[in-house]
């Protein structure tokens, strides 16, 4: 199975991409999200120095729209993607490409979204001195009591060995002083105290503009940095990428729903590099690609048509799918066992994962084609629950 991945703020290098804008197409489509952002990428992505591009309000959009431009570069033809990839995730702002290549929303809307997102967030880290440092090494456990103890929370937890503290600068120097035993500190060159409390103001402003957002349900089933969860309605997309803003990241989970999944190939869109680093210390067995410079296209085509499997869930105009949100073991409800027609909203049953109940909802309801599964089965995340047609379609 393969999977794509997008990378968070702080991937993105001076002059990256320098090499991607002698295509003539690229830098046209680049052009185009550049118009809707209100930002120049190409200046800033081959001339701006290090602190320019490390400006919230620079860096994310800077990101997502060479994601998405990259994206077009490998699967010239969109369709071509759906036949291969099996899951997409996205880290922290990576998440919006994610959200596109799944068909969940437009790549214009991410562009508007991240463009606020961006300001907003820039807003928030102003109004209090506050940073990230990224503490790596030491025993899991004595490394989140340490967070705690000092009043910080763990903004990115990216797998083993790899946890992001973020708080007030104060909190962080008592943090330094009384560090974790065997772990060092590694303090991070960004704006504010990103996926924490203190980004409140901005989930506020974009969820306001997400009211206006028109989304549709994931033709590849995304992972959500949130808690690892396979995601297929098109509104939660859009509801966790808002609220992530001020939520922790999860990579960790993500990479353990990647193993459930049965992930053979992990590809990351460009600036490249990160979260495959990290898929290799965490996920071993599993081949990467660090698609960096468009003279590796063909070899990334080649290592997703190696891996390409195609969606968990083949979508068409006649029936619904409903799908498991992660591994576990699924309870169908008792009101719904023997129905033949469900109603919108209703709850299908829930998914038992270590000690939790997860609710599965069937979003559009319809009529009961097939359950795919028996009450008590054991289910993997994405793994098709019900088939549903819907009321009203021929």
């Amino acid at each position: 199975m393969l999977v794509i991945v997008a990378p968070g703020q702080g991937a993105q290098t001076p002059g990256f991409l320098t090499p991607w804008l002698e295509d003539d197409v690229f830098a046209s489509r680049l052009h185009w999200l550049s118009t809707v952002a209100g930002i120049d990428l190409a200046h800033h992505g081959t001339l701006s120095d290090a602190d320019t591009i490390r400006d919230t309000r620079i860096a994310q959009p800077l990101l997502v729209g060479t994601a998405l431009v990259a994206v077009l570069e490998l699967f010239p033809h969109p369709a071509d993607g759906f036949g291969q990839v099996g899951a997409v995730a996205g880290h922290s702002v990576g998440e919006l490409v994610a959200a596109v290549g799944s068909r969940a929303i437009t790549a214009e809307q991410a562009m508007v979204l991240v463009r606020e997102r961006g300001n907003a967030m820039a807003d928030a880290a102003a109004a209090t001195p506050t940073g990230m440092t990224a503490v790596l090494g030491g025993d899991r456990d004595e490394v989140l009591a340490a967070i705690e103890r000092h009043g910080l929370t763990a903004a990115n937890d990216n797998g083993p060995g790899q946890i992001v503290a973020a708080g007030t600068l104060q909190q962080l120097e008592a943090f330094k002083a009384d560090p974790p035993a065997k772990a060092r500190l590694m303090p991070l060159s960004v704006a504010g105290a990103f996926h924490t409390e203190h980004m409140a103001p901005a989930v506020g402003h974009v969820a306001r503009l997400a009211m206006s957002v028109s989304t549709h349900d994931p033709r590849i089933p995304l992972i959500s940095n949130r808690d690892g969860q396979v995601i297929h309605d098109g509104r939660e997309v859009l509801k966790r990428l808002v609220g992530q803003i001020a939520s922790p990241v999860r990579w960790d989970l993500c990479l353990e729903t990647m193993a459930d999944l049965g992930v053979t190939g992990i590809l990351e869109m460009p600036p490249a590099g990160t979260l495959t680093g990290i898929a290799k210390r965490a996920l071993k067995g599993v081949e990467t690609f660090a698609l960096k410079t468009p003279d590796q296209l063909d070899d990334a085509r080649a290592f997703c048509a190696k891996h390409g499997e195609g969606s968990l869930i083949d979508v068409t105009p006649t029936w619904r799918m409903v799908v498991s949100p992660a591994k576990g073991i699924f309870e169908i409800g008792a009101d719904v066992a023997s129905s033949a027609d469900l109603a919108a909203g209703v709850e299908i049953g829930t998914v038992a994962r270590l000690g939790d109940k997860i609710p599965v909802t069937a979003k559009h309801g319809g009529q009961v084609v097939e359950w795919l599964v028996e009450d008590g089965d054991p289910v993997a995340p994405g793994q098709p629950l019900l088939r549903l047609h819907p009321v009203g379609v021929e």
